[in-house]
């Protein structure tokens, strides 16, 4: 479990913050706006109304106890990039910031952000790869070439073992999982026989994958 501070309830801010305590970490959120505070209140044990512009505010939030602290007020650049480098100041161990454009990065990551999030951009990019082809269900980049994919197998394929077919050499890419309608089988043995309509996800490099995707 990890303590988590999530500054500014936008739709991202409250989405963010409601996950991160599904999955059992102990979060405190913080806005400027009461009613927002007020919306969000009865699902959250630590709620803050204040301005995290303001010295002040920041002081008060004892931010150095939490392992990650989230600036999601990235529509108002100048109050993200104030609440960032407050954050540092005060010895936050982790600043996450959001941002909606290349240049606010730059300046967040020069002022002390750990790391800065571009939700737009990376919902646009998986967008664009999941819609570029026919045969690509998901998409998760991990580098700039290197990702995890869902796509179809091959019709040749049913019938036959993953070590049979040897997926990995002969398509230089690793199934990490396989989907069968609504059953998922992570990690599945080289013995795995291949039914017809399964789903494979695999891990490997764009260019690998998109060429075993046109064949399917």
């Amino acid at each position: 479990m990890k303590s988590v501070l999530v500054i500014g309830l936008g739709r991202f801010g409250r989405h963010l913050a409601l996950k991160m305590q599904e999955m059992g970490n102990d979060v405190m959120i913080v806005d400027k706006d009461a009613e927002l505070v007020e919306l969000m209140a009865g699902k959250f044990t630590e709620c803050t109304i204040g301005d995290c512009t303001k010295e002040p505010v920041v002081a008060s939030l004892g931010v150095e106890n939490f392992d990650l602290c989230f600036v999601t007020t990235g529509e108002d650049f100048q109050a993200s990039l104030v609440t960032t480098a407050l954050l540092k100041r005060h010895g936050a161990k982790r600043v996450i910031s959001k941002t909606t454009q290349d240049i606010q990065e730059e300046l967040l990551k020069q002022i002390g952000a750990s790391e800065v999030v571009y939700p737009e951009r990376e919902i646009a990019e998986r967008v664009a790869v999941r819609y570029n082809s026919d045969n690509i269900f998901d998409y998760i980049p991990l580098t700039d070439d290197v990702a995890m994919y869902e796509i179809p197998i091959l019709k040749a394929w049913v019938g036959n073992t993953i070590v049979g077919i040897d997926v990995r050499k002969k398509y230089n890419i690793n199934i990490i999982a396989i989907k069968h309608g609504d059953e998922l089988r992570a990690t599945p043995g080289p013995n795995y026989v291949f039914r017809e309509d399964d789903h494979i996800m695999v891990l490997g490099r764009s260019s690998d994958v998109f060429k075993l995707a046109s064949k399917a």
